[in-house]
């Protein structure tokens, strides 16, 4: 006959047991990463930014003595600003800015230290902000910053159609032979990386004047 503590111990549920074996946990690939907590004070992350405020252009030191910027070459140089229009010639401003420029003849200081000093308060408008935003310290030299501005500026697609405009240029018919002649020049000043040399240009000037003669002839028919 069964006692009533052995009929409680019958009735009780079995409580399986389970192993966790530790080889069976996935460690993870990549363990997280400590970093280490920022000391700074409130104030000092309230603090505005120094970096990035380094102008695009690197003036090389000059070790002259009392070396300074006169006002008059200053004026100069911003009565005639270069806005960034399309209508502007580029080319033109550089040949402007080398003029003035070369009036200035300090002993111990390079004429192109001037010209890296001076060119930015040459430009307006879109170029202004053209150069401001260039990287800091990536315009080391005067033939650097041309390069920069002509590229800017007087694009290879600005230059494809010049030449285009060169090589078919024709002589109007109201139009004297010395006004297509200053025509002319005028389009190889535009763009003076035309690529043509002086033999080239005088064969194209021949078909100006065989194009003249032709229509003067016509004149007579």
């Amino acid at each position: 006959m069964r006692t009533r503590s052995q009929a409680r111990r019958r009735r009780q549920p079995q409580v399986r047991q389970t192993s966790v074996e530790s080889s069976n946990l996935e460690k993870p690939d990549n363990p997280p990463i400590v970093t280490m907590a920022d000391n700074r004070t409130m104030a000092q992350l309230l603090e505005a930014p120094t970096e990035g405020y380094e102008d695009a252009i690197v003036i090389p030191e000059i070790t002259a003595n009392n070396f300074e910027i006169k006002h008059g070459l200053l004026n100069l140089v911003q009565n005639k600003q270069f806005f960034g229009n399309d209508k502007e010639d580029p080319h033109a401003h550089i040949r402007y800015f080398n003029k003035i420029t070369s009036t200035m003849k300090i002993p111990n200081v390079p004429n192109t230290s001037v010209k890296l000093m001076l060119f930015p308060f040459s430009l307006e408008g879109a170029a202004r902000i053209w150069l401001e935003k260039e990287p800091p310290r990536s315009i080391e030299t005067w033939d650097d910053l041309v390069s920069k501005f002509i590229n800017k500026f007087f694009p290879p697609s600005k230059t494809t159609n010049l030449r285009n405009e060169i090589t078919r240029f024709q002589q109007k018919f109201d139009e004297t032979f010395y006004e297509a002649w200053d025509r002319f020049n005028d389009l190889l000043r535009g763009c003076p990386h035309h690529g043509f040399t002086t033999r080239e240009s005088s064969i194209l000037l021949l078909g100006i004047i065989d194009s003249a003669a032709f229509r003067l002839s016509l004149l007579y028919i």
